[in-house]
């Protein structure tokens, strides 16, 4: 059903970019907003990264075939904006945080997040504390509920590895979870 949503949706946009880039957002808007914002935290940061990639992706759609995965192409490009915000500001939070006397992990001042949730909190204070590889298998996995195959594909890598990213990923935060159970 998805595959097929998403060709209609590329095949829209080659005869009418507005309609089908109208329905690509429809589609499309609210996943990659929270995918890049389970990635880069920050409100602000996520909607910043949310439009650049919606921009890329207009600008350059005409490289997307009928037989190419829409999904992949979106989730990939806003992957890597993702990353290439988290990148830019990579030395002015390690700057902040080391002054501030704060964990690289903790979570910003954010109004959208329910800092009272205590376990949500935990859940992602152990997603980020994950390398980028396996913090991109489990987002992707868990939150988007993306098959391995797609995962592979947006990551430019093999579903195997994507597989025991996850699997590691899924172990170093049960065990990060349960931290607080031993004392």
């Amino acid at each position: 059903m998805t595959h097929s949503r998403d060709r209609h949706i590329i095949r829209t946009m080659s005869k009418d970019v507005e309609k089908g880039f109208g329905l690509l957002m429809a589609r499309f808007r609210e996943p990659i907003y929270w995918h890049i914002r389970r990635l880069v935290v920050s409100h602000d940061d996520a909607q910043d990264a949310a439009q650049e990639t919606f921009i890329r992706i207009f600008k350059s759609i005409g490289q997307l075939n009928d037989d190419s995965s829409l999904s992949a192409w979106v989730y990939r490009i806003a992957t890597n904006e993702a990353l290439r915000l988290l990148d830019r500001n990579k030395t002015a939070n390690l700057s902040i945080d080391a002054a501030d006397g704060e964990s690289f992990f903790n979570l910003h001042a954010d109004e959208y997040v329910d800092y009272d949730d205590a376990v949500t909190v935990k859940l992602q204070q152990a997603v980020l504390s994950l390398p980028t590889k396996q913090q991109l298998a489990f987002n992707m996995r868990y939150y988007d509920g993306l098959e391995y195959d797609e995962i592979a594909r947006i990551l430019d890598s093999t579903e195997s590895s994507v597989k025991a990213n996850y699997s590691i990923a899924k172990q170093k935060i049960i065990k990060y979870m349960n931290l607080d159970n031993r004392d």
